[in-house]
C-alpha cells in the first residue's frame, strides 16, 4: 500500500512545504490540494512542479478536488474546465488520479426546503451523465477520476454503496470510488457494503478519524488523527484487505487544531498515527 499524505491536513501551508514535509516524515506520496497547486502555478510551471516531487522523491498521487460536481445548471461548463485544467496538471506531473466530490441533494419545494425522498433513480442518472463526460475529459490526459461519498446529511452520495451502484452505471474504465473512513462512519454505510465492491475499482482510501459526536453533529473539523476517534478504523481494513485492496491511502484531516501545529511535526504524526493503523493488515511503502 502507498502511503501519501493529504494537503488538507496541514491547509494553511503552500505546496512546497506539504512536499517537504511529506518526505521528512516518510511519506511516499502526496494528494496535493487543488488550491495550492494553482498558487503555485500563479509563478512557477508545470514543468517546475514535476522537478519539485522528483527532487524530493515524493510521488503526487492524487489532486483533490473538484467538488459539486453535479446539478450545477448553467454553472456546469466550470466543472468541465476544472476537469480539462487538472486532467493537464496530472499528465504534466505523472499524477493518476484526481478525485470527485458530489453535491448537495437538490432542493425540489417552491420554498426551497430540502426533498429527503428525492428520487435516486434521478441522483443515480445525473452523476451516470457527469461521469461519463468528465471521463472523456480526463482521459486523453491519462487521468482517471475517483468518486467520494460524502456522508454529511445534506449529501446526495453518501454511502460506499451509492457510489459504487453509480460508478457500475457510468461503465468508465477510468472512473473509480474514494472511500473515505469518516465519511463511512457519518454516512451510516454498512460494513458489509465493501464486500460488494470490485477492489480494482477503489481508487484511493481516505484514513481519517472522528470525534464521539451524534453523526448529525460530524463536520470535517471534527476529525481527529487516526486511532483517536471511533470510526471503526481496523473494522475497515480489514475488509479492505479481505477483499484484495492494496492501492493509495492518504491521511487527510481537516481539523483547525491541526493547521497551527508546526508543519512537519503534524505531518509526522500522521504518518506514525497511519502507520499503527494499518501496518496490521497491509504492507505499507
Amino acid at each position: 500500500m502507498k502511503l501519501a499524505y493529504h494537503g488538507a491536513t496541514s491547509i494553511k501551508t503552500d505546496l512546497v512545504t506539504d512536499v517537504d514535509v511529506s518526505a521528512r516524515a516518510g511519506f511516499s506520496g502526496l494528494e496535493l490540494w487543488g488550491a495550492k497547486v494553482d498558487d503555485y502555478l500563479r509563478s512557477h510551471s508545470l514543468a517546475e512542479l514535476r522537478e519539485l516531487f522528483i527532487q524530493k522523491r515524493v510521488q503526487p498521487t492524487s489532486i483533490s478536488s473538484i467538488e459539486f460536481i453535479a446539478f450545477r445548471g448553467a454553472e456546469y461548463p466550470q466543472i468541465q474546465e476544472r476537469c480539462r485544467r487538472l486532467s493537464e496538471v496530472c499528465e504534466a506531473i505523472e499524477c493518476p488520479i484526481i478525485v470527485l466530490v458530489p453535491s448537495p441533494t437538490p432542493s425540489v419545494s417552491a420554498g426551497k426546503v430540502l426533498d429527503l425522498f428525492y428520487p435516486w433513480e434521478k441522483i443515480v442518472e445525473e452523476y451516470v451523465n457527469v461521469l461519463r463526460d468528465l471521463s472523456s475529459i480526463a482521459r486523453p490526459h491519462g487521468a482517471k477520476l475517483t468518486f467520494e461519498f460524502l456522508g454529511f446529511a445534506w449529501s446526495s452520495v453518501r454511502t460506499p454503496l451509492g457510489a459504487w451502484q453509480i460508478v457500475q452505471a457510468a461503465g468508465c474504465d477510468n472512473v473509480g470510488i474514494n472511500f473515505d473512513a469518516c465519511h463511512f462512519y457519518g454516512g451510516g454505510g454498512e460494513l458489509s457494503e465493501i464486500d460488494r465492491i470490485d477492489p480494482a475499482k477503489i481508487y484511493s482510501f481516505h484514513l481519517d478519524d472522528m470525534e464521539d459526536i451524534p453523526k448529525e453533529a460530524i463536520t470535517d473539523s471534527r476529525r481527529l488523527l487516526p486511532g483517536l476517534g471511533v470510526v471503526p478504523l481496523d473494522a475497515i481494513c480489514a475488509r479492505l484487505k479481505k477483499i484484495g485492496y492494496d492501492g493509495l491511502c492518504s491521511v487527510e484531516l481537516f481539523r483547525e487544531e491541526y493547521w497551527e501545529w508546526d508543519p512537519y511535526q503534524l505531518a509526522a504524526k500522521a504518518h506514525d498515527a497511519a502507520m499503527r493503523v494499518l501496518s496490521p493488515h497491509f504492507h505499507v511503502e
